[in-house]
């Protein structure tokens, strides 16, 4: 359930939207396949971000089509946000940096990273500040995330290029920007038709209905 929590948090909550980090990672994939000549590398990214995109949907859809939750964890399905944030900014921070080119960019390389690992982690805050998520749910987005972002960073060495200063400006604006003038994404609403379509229910199973029906269980012993 969503709560009144400062305007900071709400703006950092966005810049896990999947409307908004969809467009990065396309940008970053197309970049390091044609500037960086990394094309198996991009592709493993992309795959690896499918692959933890395809599970937190199915997450989604496994409680709300058919209850498959945690209530003692209050767990209801992976985090999307955290999932996106920690999958994409891990490698956006590191070719950011790679993209200014020069002598030292290969030593900034970790510092691209830790910042990259920052913001993921600062919207996995977000969604348990405003009350979107629970800490477990947090924890396997960022977990999932995480690991498309190892897949890619592990798939070979980044090479320093040439020096480009578009694409952390590009991504700069983009982060900047897009936040702040685009409509909420309703992705949510998405997967929710998604598995009504599946069950043939019609209303949605919700975190209210498992912490109910867990109480009731308990109260029944």
């Amino acid at each position: 359930m969503l709560v009144d929590a400062p305007d900071v948090w709400l703006a950092i909550t966005r810049w896990g939207e999947a409307q908004i980090m969809l467009p990065v990672a396309l940008l970053l994939a197309l970049w390091l396949a044609w500037r960086g000549r990394l094309v198996k590398l991009a592709a493993a990214w992309l795959l690896a971000l499918a692959g933890a995109v395809g599970l937190t949907v199915v997450s989604k859809v496994a409680f709300i089509a058919y209850g498959w939750g945690f209530a003692p964890l209050d767990y209801t399905g992976i985090s999307g946000h955290s999932m996106f944030a920690a999958a994409i900014y891990p490698v956006s921070g590191v070719v950011a940096v790679l993209a200014l080119g020069g002598e030292r960019a290969a030593a900034w390389r970790t510092a691209g990273l830790a910042a990259g690992i920052a913001i993921a982690l600062l919207v996995g805050v977000s969604r348990i500040v405003i009350g979107a998520h629970s800490v477990i749910e947090v924890a396997l987005g960022l977990g999932a995330g995480g690991l498309a972002s190892a897949a890619a960073l592990g798939a070979g060495r980044l090479p320093v290029m040439r020096s480009a200063l578009g694409l952390p400006i590009v991504l700069a604006l983009w982060l900047g920007v897009t936040p702040a003038a685009a409509p909420p994404s309703d992705t949510h609403g998405l997967v929710t038709q998604l598995a009504l379509s599946i069950s043939g229910h019609r209303t949605p199973y919700t975190r209210a209905d498992m912490h109910s029906d867990w109480l009731q269980r308990q109260a029944a012993r």
